[in-house]
């Protein structure tokens, strides 16, 4: 039983060493300028800059026939447009509409 022990210490021990030499890459995978669900997403600020956050956001929410309340803002290189899609208002006659572009 100890053998088996010492057996699994010293396997744990080695695969730990090894993973210890294997640097941690957080950027290997693209961040997308824009992400979300029928909840809401986010908006790349460099994205926002160049295209009209605003319209993607509410064409993205009427898709779910949501409307679209925005959350916080960065406003620097690397920052994030937040922002929710809410149910449409009691009492509102019609669902959102998509526009066209």
């Amino acid at each position: 039983m100890r053998i088996i022990a010492a057996a699994s210490l010293l396997a744990s021990l080695v695969v730990s060493g090894l993973l210890a030499g294997v640097p941690a890459r957080a950027d290997i995978l693209p961040v997308p300028p824009f992400k979300g669900n029928d909840t809401g997403g986010i908006i790349a600020y460099s994205m926002a800059t160049q295209a009209d956050a605003r319209q993607i956001a509410v064409d993205h929410c009427a898709r779910y026939g949501k409307v679209v309340k925005f959350l916080a803002m960065q406003p620097y290189d690397g920052g994030y447009i937040s922002f929710a899609c809410r149910w449409v208002p009691y009492g509102a006659a019609e669902q959102p509409l998509r526009t066209l572009y």
